[in-house]
């Protein structure tokens, strides 16, 4: 049988290849990495003390892993790759180069926390701005989502055809471009369709971020830095929820011309939001594409310059420039996809080269997904499914709940201190003053003047208006029912045809009606919606900071399936809420516990497939999260103000789950990245 792999062999000194690396070829690779140094000059500080050289314990794990190969009855040309790249990445070391894409990834993390946030925060200015009904202020808050399904699908499965860092910069700059033109949509179909292209172009950054960032680390050093890089996730919360109290209540950050065009304050937030995706595209740019991507894809030369630069970059930070990066080949599997491409497309028309190339690339990202379910995948892929979806459902259908369970609580509160007026008789009175949560009954009102004043959450009903003058009138949940309105003016008044139900005019005028909706940001921008988004991501900051340091030592599973079946625990709790304080308290709890699961799956994703299909299987995982983030978000939301039984038992039920088969995946973290 023909080899699969080119004749290409990772050299390492004097010709050991990495089958054999920690013993005959060790000595020549230490006097080249040591050359123009005295003996005295490479004593080790930590000899005295029994800690061993860290060349010794790389050594110690190489020699491992070849013992474990030869005791295994056969290793896959695809595994002794795997295991070439990782003693390549630990000969690279964890440094300045790995810290500099630290960064620029988290950026790109916390764009697409920022994305998950800035709808919600934005509604209640954008609803009065928009004049939203409820229905369109379900879709927009549901439509993002619905991008990011679509985005973490198609992106994630390109990211392995076409490149990590290519695609993660046009993902980048879909968010930046939709985020610059929904800021200035002054109508609610161009706002809901450049929101839904930002969620497309947004969605597929998680699934290329984790696998772009895995192909740099080394083994040791995987679980603890893809966990810390979770972090920026939270800060992209609290990013969004800081720059949302600071700017949106701010009713001068902005302008208008004329009444056609506003350019409101919450409009600036948008602007605002897109600041990491445009961080995150400039540090792109000097960063290089992963060398385990460009091996797949039979593309040597251009993954040992990266390497070469990843081990320069490193050593040279370290203090130790002469560091000789002394690998020649390394082996590569043999690929036709690129070459079917350029035959298909070396001739015709340039739209029937790509064509031909776009549904060429359909093919083999569809061809990608489906061996997800092949036989060595399926069970790991089925499990993943469940286990996405979900903690998925849970956390997001309990992060809708909980700020709506609050806003049902203050609306309770406030209709518990309705004012009640019955069969009041006013003449010739001025009022001056606004009117709030008030229902008057059976009331006569004759030769009075409504001037200048707020109405809000007022009822007339069963009233009689006589010879009044409304002027300058702005109203929020103001109606007239069945009510008799004689010789009346209405003037410059924002009260329409649709706030009178059943009412009987005679001689009445309406004059120079107020146009769009009213905007008021001291009463529609409770600090409560920013307090809440702030508090919940900061919360989940210990329980990173603990997966982050126990991920290598406890290992995945231990961290996922434990902090579900905690986090099912914490959703009792709920039971007990019966204040505002208590429902954030709790939030703050499952939100801290909940994340450790959060890390732990996102990481044993990365681990449990190949360098080939490993952004397709994230984003075909991350898709199937969004997916139950919907469903949870629609389920949860309408039982609130029912119910909380419903929900809670929904969340648990699911958590518990989900953490029981998440004990059934196999531990990774003693596992190269195949």
């Amino acid at each position: 049988m023909a080899d699969p792999y080119h004749n290409n062999i990772y050299h390492q000194g004097d010709g050991d290849s990495y089958g054999t690396y920690g013993q005959g070829g060790q000595d020549d690779a230490a006097s080249d990495a040591t050359e123009g140094h005295d003996e005295e000059d490479q004593m080790y500080e930590g000899e005295y003390q029994g800690i061993p050289h860290p060349d010794e314990v790389k050594a110690a794990r190489r020699a491992a892993r070849a013992k474990a190969r030869t005791v295994a009855d056969a290793v896959s040309e695809q595994e002794e790759l795997a295991e070439q790249y990782e003693d390549i990445m630990e000969d690279c070391g964890h440094g300045k180069f790995q810290w500099t894409l630290f960064v620029v990834l988290g950026l790109a993390l916390m764009a697409d926390s920022v994305e998950c946030f800035v709808v919600a925060l934005v509604l209640p200015s954008a609803e009065k701005d928009m004049c939203l009904s409820h229905a369109e202020k379900g879709m927009l808050g549901l439509i993002v989502f619905l991008g990011m399904m679509f985005g973490a699908f198609i992106w994630g499965g390109l990211a392995d055809k076409v490149g990590r860092r290519k695609c993660l910069i046009i993902v980048l700059a879909m968010n930046c471009i939709s985020a610059f033109f929904s800021s200035f949509a002054q109508g609610y179909g161009f706002f809901l369709f450049f929101r839904l292209f930002s969620g497309i172009g947004i969605g597929g950054s998680v699934p290329i971020v984790y696998s772009y960032f895995s192909e740099f680390l080394q083994m040791n050093k995987r679980g603890e830095h893809l966990s810390w890089l979770c972090m920026f996730w939270m800060m992209g919360g609290i990013y969004a929820s800081f720059t949302a109290w600071g700017i949106i209540p701010r009713y001068g950050w902005g302008f208008s011309m004329g009444t056609e065009f506003q350019f409101h304050s919450w409009r600036v937030f948008v602007l605002v939001c897109a600041l990491p995706a445009i961080a995150a595209f400039v540090g792109l740019i000097f960063m290089p594409e992963s060398p385990r991507f460009l091996l797949e894809n039979a593309k040597h030369d251009e993954a040992w310059m990266i390497l070469k630069q990843v081990h320069d970059t490193n050593w040279r930070a370290k203090g130790e420039p002469e560091r000789v990066f002394t690998v020649t080949h390394i082996k590569i599997p043999k690929t036709q996809e690129d070459e079917f491409i350029e035959i298909q497309t070396a001739t015709g028309t340039a739209f029937q080269r790509w064509v031909v190339r776009t549904l060429t690339l359909t093919k083999l990202v569809i061809k990608n997904v489906l061996s997800l379910f092949g036989r060595d995948l399926r069970l790991a892929t089925l499990l993943m499914a469940i286990i996405w979806f979900t903690m998925a459902f849970s956390f997001y259908g309990l992060s809708v709940w909980f700020p709506d369970m609050i806003k049902h609580l203050q609306h309770e509160e406030y209709e518990s201190k309705l004012k009640v007026f019955h069969r009041e008789k006013v003449e010739q009175f001025h009022f001056n003053f606004s009117l709030e949560n008030q229902v008057h009954k059976e009331g006569e009102y004759i030769n009075d003047k409504f001037i200048d004043i707020e109405m809000k959450s007022v009822k007339f009903e069963d009233s009689l208006f006589v010879d009044c003058f409304f002027e300058n009138i702005r109203s929020t949940e103001t109606i007239f029912e069945n009510c008799t309105i004689r010789s009346t003016v209405f003037y410059d008044t924002d009260l329409y045809e649709e706030k009178f139900i059943d009412c009987t005019f005679e001689n009445v005028t309406f004059l120079h009606n107020k146009k769009g909706c009213h905007l008021d940001y001291e009463e529609e921008n409770d600090v409560l919606v920013y307090l809440v988004s702030f508090l919940g991501s900061l919360a989940v900051l210990p329980g990173n900071i603990i997966s982050a340091l126990f991920m290598d030592k406890i290992g995945r599973i231990k961290i996922i399936g434990g902090s579900m079946l905690i986090s099912a625990g914490c959703t009792f709790f709920l039971f007990l809420s019966f204040s505002q304080a208590a429902i954030i308290a709790w939030q703050c709890l499952f939100c801290g516990v909940s994340v450790a699961a959060w890390n732990g799956i996102q990481v044993i994703t990365v681990e449990l497939y190949p360098a080939s299909k490993r952004a397709t299987a994230f984003g075909v995982l991350n898709a199937i999260c969004k997916l139950a983030a919907i469903l949870g978000s629609s389920i949860f939301a309408s039982f609130v103000g029912i119910t909380k039984v419903i929900p809670i038992l929904l969340s648990c039920i699911a958590l518990v789950g989900g953490g029981v088969l998440a004990l059934k995946l196999p531990e990774t973290r003693e596992k190269v990245l195949l």
